[in-house]
């Protein structure tokens, strides 16, 4: 079972996000999380809520009681989408303008995982609470 998390129009460029998330592209999520901690880059604060939040998605989707470390949750799919466009002007020499363009972007993230689920185990749980 998947689940998705999406981010848009976070205030940078999508080829900035891009480098931090080809580091976790496939990855198991405890390690992707690793990964995005000890990142240097602005963008690593952004995916790591993302991928808390794709995280927790999963868990309410398979009713609160499974949790998600015994599962062994990966990330399936992860891209970054260009946003919309701040557009903006610069004087420049001559009495030109320059355009400036503020870039945005949209992240998308699906977990799956690789432990089947016992169906029995949710119907369990949910008597249980």
């Amino acid at each position: 079972m998947e689940a998705v998390a999406k981010l848009k129009n976070c205030p940078m460029s999508p080829r900035k996000m891009r480098l931090v998330v080809d580091n976790i592209r496939g990855k198991n999520v405890d390690e992707a999380l690793d990964i995005l901690r000890f990142t240097k880059k602005e963008a690593a604060e952004w995916l790591e809520k993302v991928l808390l939040s794709a995280i927790a998605n999963w868990e309410y989707k398979n009713g609160m009681a499974l949790n998600a470390d015994e599962y062994d949750l990966k990330i399936k799919t992860a891209f970054v989408d260009g946003g919309t466009m701040l557009k903006r002007f610069r004087p420049a020499p001559h009495g030109r303008a320059h355009r400036i363009r503020k870039r945005t972007n949209h992240v998308t993230i699906i977990v799956e995982n690789q432990v089947p689920i016992d169906e029995t185990a949710i119907a369990d749980a949910s008597e249980e609470e």
